[in-house]
C-alpha cells in the first residue's frame, strides 16, 4: 500500500522557530516537489557564496557544528511535524553536501557529478544508510543516512578521478 502524501508545511511553520527555519533549509524544503533536490541545490548555491571567504579547516569545523546542530533542529522539527523524517526537512541534505563540495574539485563538471551522485545515493539509500533511515527515527538517524550518502559520493568521485588520471 502506498504511503499517504505528507502535507508540506507553510511559511508560518518555517518562521515559527529557528530550528524549523534551519531544518527546512531556509525555505528550500518548502518546494512542493522534490524538496530534497531543492535542499541540495540550496547547499550548492550557498556553498558558492561562503566558500571563497573561509579556509578549508574553518569550514570543516563549521560543518561539524552544523551537523551536530542538525541533529537537534531535525529532531525538534520532526516532532513538531509528527514525522521524524518529513520530506520538507532538508538540513540533512545540506550539511553533508557542503562537505562533498569542500572535497570536490572546484569545477562545474565535478560539482554537477557530485550533485547527481549525492542525490542518487540519498534516494537509493545503500547500507548502512538504509539501516539509519528505517530504524533510527530521530535527528541522529536522519542526519546519518545522508552522511553515508556523502561518503558513497566521495568514494565514487575519488574512483572517477583515479580512472581519468
Amino acid at each position: 500500500m502506498a504511503e499517504p502524501a505528507r502535507a508540506t508545511p507553510g511559511l508560518r511553520f518555517l518562521l515559527a522557530h529557528p530550528a524549523h527555519f534551519l531544518a527546512l533549509g531556509c525555505g528550500s524544503g518548502l518546494a512542493p516537489r522534490a524538496p530534497g533536490t531543492f535542499g541540495t541545490l540550496f547547499a550548492w548555491l550557498s556553498f558558492a557564496l561562503f566558500r571563497p571567504h573561509f579556509p578549508d579547516f574553518t569550514l570543516l569545523w563549521a560543518f561539524a557544528g552544523a551537523y551536530l546542530l542538525g541533529i537537534w533542529v531535525i529532531d525538534r522539527t520532526g516532532k513538531a511535524l509528527g514525522d521524524p523524517d518529513h520530506g520538507s526537512i532538508v538540513w540533512d541534505e545540506i550539511v553533508p553536501f557542503w562537505l562533498v563540495l569542500l572535497l570536490t574539485p572546484d569545477t562545474l563538471p565535478w560539482q554537477a557529478t557530485a550533485f547527481v551522485l549525492f542525490r542518487f545515493f540519498d534516494i537509493t539509500k545503500p547500507q548502512p544508510a538504509r539501516y539509519f533511515d528505517r530504524h533510527v527515527k530521530n535527528g541522529f538517524g536522519v542526519m546519518a543516512d545522508d552522511l553515508v550518502a556523502a561518503g558513497y559520493t566521495l568514494l565514487c568521485l575519488a574512483l572517477l578521478k583515479i580512472a581519468i588520471s
